[in-house]
């Protein structure tokens, strides 16, 4: 593993790739710093302690913190990815959009182009919201206002200030995706819940010291992270290969085809983005109750509705689990044409052993895909859920389990896979060896 870091630093190419990441990386860091005018940090660092395991702990994990610090990337590259995911499930019902899909590269240039205006867009409407939300803030200690000058004024200059920071994050993405390693966006994301880690790390080590927790408590939620880790490898690399033989051709004096190959079918199709969306529909009831403090009901029904160990909290555990499971399904559908599929293999003259071509290709096809997304949708409610209770049962810090709970870990391990992938493609070109003497690694385009 040591030589094959080193053999990334040897070559030119890669090793000019891997430092422009790093650098655009550490300038994503470096924004995430700078505050919005006009706002009082002491006041709102007061406000957001405790705020973990609210949806402000969930968004601020997806951009570093910088939320919480109301900086010019507060709204991180969310807005975008908002924008890629409204654009990919209009996809599914817009005709034009559709036609834009079928075109190739031009036509997912100009669907990226859409996207940016989307993301323009949406980055403005949250960044009032967030103005209009900064201003209703006061420290419950001292009761200052948060907003040193509320207004219209500060609330245009936040709107400018968040969009401009947005976009920027939008380009930073962007250049890496040209001139880096990896995916820009996905890594973007990835450096902000890794920032975390220090933190988490510290405030568990004075934890163990200043409470004087038994060391194997300790051990065993070493053990459980490592286990949880590795069984999230396990599922993301899972898959289900389909056998396709390609019938040979004859064209001129030449013969194409005759050859096999597979269809990888992954067990977990679907990634993480069921349970950012399930995440998202669960907030809700808190959401809806913020905007009405008086409210007994919504009151209630929130805190029914927010994430604990009692039994009050278990329509939050079922349904919430239940919504992870239908949106693996939903978005699998969304991602995954068989039918698609199925036509593209029989213009080229490819089938499936023992299945006619077309109709009956892409039925099974579709049956296979359902089979094999119960066991990827279950574990996917299951790493959503489980590490909550396994974790914190144990009295360990809430951000250990923010970390590694489900969004978290699964983001972690697919972006890490995917950019190791990457490394190891160029080092084997090179004629370099990968990471893994026996066999590769396989990403999650694999």
């Amino acid at each position: 593993m040591l030589e094959s870091v080193k053999s990334v630093f040897k070559i030119p190419e890669l090793r000019n790739k891997v430092l422009f990441t790093l650098g655009i990386l550490a300038i994503y860091r470096l924004g995430g710093q700078i505050p919005i005018p006009g706002i009082d940090r002491v006041a709102l660092g007061e406000f957001f302690a405790g705020t973990s395991q609210t949806i402000f702990g969930l968004y601020d994990m997806f951009v570093g913190g910088a939320f919480t610090r109301a900086t010019v990337f507060a709204l991180g590259i969310m807005p975008y990815i908002s924008a890629s995911i409204i654009f990919q499930l209009m996809g599914a019902v817009v005709p034009s959009l559709q036609k834009l899909q079928k075109e190739g590269e031009a036509g997912r240039k100009k669907i990226i182009q859409y996207t940016r205006y989307g993301t323009v867009a949406l980055a403005a409407a949250q960044s009032l919201g967030v103005s209009f939300f900064l201003e209703s803030l006061q420290s419950p200690e001292t009761g200052l206002s948060v907003v040193l000058y509320p207004g219209w004024g500060f609330r245009l200059l936040t709107v400018l200030t968040i969009t401009a920071g947005t976009v920027f994050i939008m380009w930073l993405g962007e250049q890496i995706d040209a001139h880096g390693i990896g995916n820009g966006m996905s890594l973007l994301i990835f450096i902000g819940i890794i920032a975390a880690l220090p933190f988490v790390v510290r405030q568990e080590y004075r934890d163990f010291v200043t409470n004087d927790k038994p060391i194997l408590i300790e051990i065993a939620v070493l053990v459980i992270v490592v286990a949880l880790t590795a069984l999230v490898v396990l599922i993301t690399q899972g898959t289900r290969r389909i056998p396709v033989q390609y019938a040979k051709r004859v064209v001129g004096r030449r013969v194409y085809g005759g050859q096999s190959t597979h269809i990888p079918l992954k067990v977990n199709t679907s990634g993480v983005m069921p349970i950012i969306f399930a995440q998202a529909i669960m907030f809700l009831p808190a959401t809806m109750a913020g905007f009405a403090p008086n409210n007994v009901f919504m009151q209630n029904l929130a805190a029914a509705f927010t994430p604990s160990m009692s039994w009050v909290s278990l329509p939050y555990w079922s349904i919430y689990s239940l919504l992870v499971i239908f949106f693996a399904y939903f978005y699998t559908a969304i991602v995954f044409n068989p039918i698609d599929l199925a036509d593209n293999m029989k213009r080229q003259g490819g089938f499936i052993p023992g299945v006619r071509p077309g109709k009956r290709t892409s039925d099974f096809i579709d049956r296979v895909l359902t089979r094999i997304n119960m066991p990827g949708a279950i574990f996917l409610a299951a790493i959503a859920v489980g590490p909550y209770f396994i974790i914190n049962s144990m009295g360990v810090h809430p951000g250990l389990e923010q970390v590694f709970g489900g969004t978290g870990l699964l983001i972690m391990v697919g972006v890490a896979l995917d950019t190791l992938q990457q490394v190891e493609s160029h080092l084997l070109m090179r004629h370099y060896d990968g990471f893994m003497k026996k066999g590769r690694i396989r990403g999650r385009r694999a």
